[in-house]
């Protein structure tokens, strides 16, 4: 298959296209410097993109049978009202842009593939959450419900949609594990605000394999979850990652400590949480390669 993928040059975006690549799938990436990223990965075809002005070009879809959407800027940051603007302009305006592309191709995709966040469904507290619950409140949560309104476009075009709602993924190049592994390894790490709040993680290999198994199975559409089986709290998690680097994970971060690092608001949203459970995910048949948070841990750290 020939697939398209946005954000192949981001963390979880080049790991797919490189498991397409070594399964022997052609790749199209979408980029706004072609020759920046051609050196990284240069079987993969890339072509300019600038997602927030324009449409992808009509030569990108060429082909393609099926279309990953991974793009977003990271949520990660201090939330001023500038950040909050290009973080949902960079999936809201993009995929629209994307979908526009798409109901214009000819042979269309038969699927698109379009990540979200779990950060959907709010701060439930210890309630547990699946595919069908009802959307949350603040920024954490506007951000991929705007993101998912943009693809479901898409069906209008008589595409395959599948939306991703992606948990916190355990890769030690990026994102969470990577934030957590310094002070950890110092002997600094512990339960935040508490550590009561559900936690919810998925390892970047299962990420990777609900992507490709969402685009492979025609019988998989609508929402899924890309969040392990095993619902752990913040403190669990601590104590576990603690446990992996032979640590002690006893010091606990403040919410108010927190919040003079990263700011208030992203601070609420890390001292929020979700238990979030993967139903239909399995329920449609995918299997989870890492269920346990201990077996994750060790294999993202090795």
């Amino acid at each position: 298959m020939r697939i398209l993928v946005t954000g192949a040059s981001g963390m979880i975006g080049s790991s797919a296209a490189d498991a397409l690549l070594a399964r022997g799938d052609d790749v199209v990436g979408l980029t706004r410097d072609p020759e920046a990223v051609r050196f990284t990965n240069p079987k993969v075809r890339w072509h300019l993109w600038d997602p927030a002005l324009e449409r992808p070009p009509a030569e990108a879809l060429e082909g393609v049978d099926g279309v990953l959407n991974l793009l977003g800027e990271s949520i990660d940051q201090r939330l001023t009202n500038a950040a909050k603007k290009r973080i949902m302009e960079s999936r809201k305006t993009a995929t629209r842009n994307l979908v526009a592309a798409i109901g214009a191709a000819t042979p269309r995709p038969a699927v698109l593939v379009s990540q979200s966040a779990v950060g959907y469904y709010g701060d439930r507290d210890d309630a547990i959450v699946d595919e069908s619950a009802e959307p949350g409140e603040g920024f954490a949560a506007e951000v991929p419900i705007a993101w998912e309104a943009a693809a479901r476009d898409v069906e209008q075009a008589g595409v395959r949609l599948v939306i991703v709602r992606t948990a916190p993924v355990l890769d030690r190049r990026g994102g969470l594990l990577k934030r957590l592994l310094l002070p950890f390894k110092l002997g600094l790490g512990g339960p935040i605000a508490g550590g009561d709040q559900y936690l919810p993680w998925v390892h970047i290999d299962d990420e990777i394999g609900i992507l490709l198994w969402a685009l492979d199975n025609a019988n998989v559409t609508g929402v899924v979850n890309a969040s392990a089986p095993e619902q752990v709290t913040n403190r669990e998690f601590s104590k576990t990652l603690g446990h992996v680097l032979h640590r002690p994970a006893v010091v606990p971060v403040p919410k108010l400590a927190l919040s003079a690092v990263v700011g208030r608001e992203l601070a609420g949203t890390i001292a929020g949480g979700q238990r979030v459970a993967p139903r239909r995910t399995t329920d449609l048949g995918y299997e989870f390669r890492y269920p346990k948070l201990e077996l994750a841990l060790r294999a993202a750290l090795a």
